[in-house]
């Protein structure tokens, strides 16, 4: 990971220290230095990087990553147009929580694509794979992220991602979640085509995702 240039260190110590206002501030001052545009790849971005790896390594808590998460998501969106409440159309994007009642992980996800300037469908959590599989057929969904809290929900991937290949679906499945995190190779078991080790990682998967394909 790239070294934090000063305003991202800036960025980032106001997002630990809970303020909303001082983050906010940091953006529509860059952003009107721009020209408009939000300053997500060269300071949000690495920011949210930064502190999901903080976390990994004990240096923070999962609260303080929470709490990053949604301040990112409230003050980018501010700072959006409200003409343009994305900044991508395609692709198509969706989130779940398949088998736990557990949410953090997806909101914390939730809040870091958002606040990088996608648009997701969020379908909840308790889903069942059958479930999955018709929401996400049916909404055209081309990127489906699933969280798992426990290896049993983790193990109804391979349902999810077996019923779309039999449906003839394109969709790409990335997985998240402990179970992966411990078991380095189960994403490859259930068949999904990325895994993501924690929040601050769902937007580099999902550049490299559209990098790779032309979306119709």
């Amino acid at each position: 990971m790239a070294e934090l240039n000063g305003i991202s260190k800036d960025f980032v110590n106001a997002l630990l220290r809970i303020d909303g206002h001082g983050c906010s501030m940091l953006l529509k001052t860059l952003s009107a230095q721009e020209e408009g545009l939000v300053p997500l790849e060269d300071v949000v971005i690495p920011a949210l990087e930064h502190i999901g790896l903080a976390w990994e390594e004990g240096r923070i808590s999962l609260s303080q990553v929470y709490m990053a998460g949604r301040i990112c998501e409230k003050v980018v969106g501010d700072v959006l147009s409200l003409e343009r409440p994305s900044l991508y159309d395609r692709p198509r994007l969706a989130i779940g929580v398949i088998g736990d009642y557990h949410a953090l992980g997806k909101r914390m996800v939730l809040s870091v694509l958002r606040s990088s300037g996608f648009n997701l469908l969020d379908y909840g959590h308790g889903l069942q794979p059958l479930d999955l599989i018709e929401k996400t057929i049916r909404d055209k969904v081309d990127i489906l992220l699933l969280s798992c809290l426990m290896l049993t929900s983790a193990m109804h991937v391979k349902g999810v991602t077996a019923g779309l290949k039999k449906a003839g679906s394109r969709t790409v499945v990335v997985v998240g979640g402990a179970p992966f995190r411990l078991a380095p190779l189960l994403w490859k078991e259930v068949g999904a085509h990325y895994m993501g080790r924690n929040s601050g990682e769902a937007v580099s998967i999902v550049q490299a995702i559209m990098g790779n394909r032309t979306w119709a």
